[in-house]
């Protein structure tokens, strides 16, 4: 690969894949519960995605090919909890390190600016957490990012029937967990339990 093309992909992952950020962090932390994790997650999807960009078909959305890869590295890293972590060769990824550092990522700010946390109260954001994982990133790639069907379908690797069959259930686990809250907030009127 000449220099030219290594810039051209760089410029192209920049201005296509890193603008989305903020919208893996927020699904990463509600993934792993810990802003580290979460944030090791975002860099590993990165990573990725730097490294396999040239299989980035132009034209479908860049965000859902991103979730995809944070959903299946999620998958594979942090629900099978490798112990040993993976040896990397700086070399291959020195590129990917400088792209990251020369934007400035402050994943502090991330933390910070997290939409869930910033809007939704704590008894939502607890009745998100207590939902099984395919259920939470359902709900979040439809209610929170906005991604279609089909888009999540491609990200979860399922029928378009099964992500509606799973926002529908979601939903309900959601209502259900969360009747009290909306009983103390005057959102619905009744009885608290």
């Amino acid at each position: 690969m000449n220099n030219n093309s290594g810039d051209n992909k760089k410029g192209r992952f920049e201005k296509e894949a890193l603008t989305h950020i903020d919208s893996l962090y927020n699904l990463s932390l509600y993934l792993t519960k810990n802003s580290d994790d979460a944030k090791d997650l975002v860099q590993e999807t990165y990573y990725k995605a730097y490294k396999f960009f040239h299989q980035f078909q132009k034209g479908t959305s860049i965000k859902a090919w991103l979730f995809k890869i944070l959903k299946n590295t999620f998958i594979n890293l942090y629900r099978k909890r490798i112990r040993e972590p993976e040896i990397i060769d700086y070399e291959k990824v020195e590129s990917f390190i400088g792209l990251i550092k020369n934007n400035n990522f402050d994943f502090a700010r991330l933390e910070e600016d997290n939409l869930l946390n910033k809007f939704l109260s704590d008894d939502v954001v607890s009745a998100l957490s207590q939902l099984p994982d395919d259920f939470k990133i359902v709900i979040l790639l439809s209610d929170v990012e906005g991604l279609s069907y089909k888009e999540i379908a491609d990200i979860m690797e399922c029928p378009i029937g099964t992500v509606r069959s799973r926002l529908s259930r979601a939903r309900k686990m959601l209502q259900k967990i969360l009747l009290n809250y909306a009983l103390k907030q005057g959102i619905i009127k009744g009885k608290e339990k």
